[in-house]
């Protein structure tokens, strides 16, 4: 499990002292996440948990309607099928492939058995789930105070984290999807982006031109997940060490 797909490409995966890794190790198996690929359906038993490499995954609610919006989002930086070690087996949300790649499954019951060893496995879960709640919650207060336009400069930038690239494949239907607007909002909000010199948008592929541009722009609420993800990881860290 080396070269181009390792699993310490997942931060939580690199977090884990040693010992850990080397019993889960055997266990991870190397998958492959297409765009639209769906990992589990909303209410669906959860059979394994999943660490991202260089996929990104899209938490959604679904309304009885039909309609849906991102709540959170799954990278790197993650874990999904948190239920697991929750004291769940099934979760609301739906999990969808936003931006294809890699990762890594690892079967209900080894994760299930690691966590209960109430080890360094389970203190970095739980430091986990503290981040991904802030994440959802932030991303609540964000749909409901911020702007379109300050919404997509989140979006932009976590999925810039998460993907290390500024080249994204991603159409304007995709982000109107994520964000739970109508396409025309997108539109018009990548419209001023692009007028601003902060991205190039043609046919599905957005490239980052002006990261910090991004940034100045954005609201408070990129930078209160990032910190609390790079806090609680570093922490992890550095009670390893």
């Amino acid at each position: 499990m080396s070269g181009l797909n390792d699993p310490t490409q997942n931060h939580l995966l690199s977090a884990l002292p040693a010992p850990e890794l080397a019993r889960l190790a055997p266990h991870l198996e190397l998958v492959a996440m297409r765009l639209g690929d769906v990992l589990y359906e909303s209410g669906a038993k959860l059979a394994h948990v999943y660490f991202p490499t260089t996929a990104i995954v899209s938490l959604h609610y679904l309304l009885e309607n039909g309609g849906s919006s991102e709540i959170a989002g799954v990278g790197n930086e993650g874990v999904l099928g948190i239920a697991l070690f929750m004291g769940g087996d099934s979760t609301p949300s739906r999990a969808v492939v936003q931006t294809g790649g890699h990762g890594y499954r690892l079967r209900a019951a080894i994760l299930q058995e690691e966590f209960n060893r109430a080890g360094p496995a389970m203190r970095l879960l739980l430091r986990y789930t503290q981040a991904l709640l802030t994440q959802m919650s932030q991303t609540a207060v964000c749909n409901r105070h911020h702007t379109l336009y300050q919404q997509l400069c989140r979006w932009l930038l976590l999925t810039l984290d998460r993907l290390g690239d500024k080249e994204l494949t991603m159409t304007q239907e995709l982000i109107a999807g994520m964000l739970g607007v109508r396409r025309e909002g997108v539109t018009e909000a990548a419209g001023r982006l692009q007028d601003f010199g902060y991205i190039s948008y043609r046919r599905g592929h957005i490239t980052v031109l002006d990261r910090a541009g991004l940034e100045a722009d954005v609201c408070e609420c990129y930078q209160v997940v990032k910190s609390e993800f790079a806090r609680l990881l570093s922490d992890v860290r550095d009670n390893r060490e």
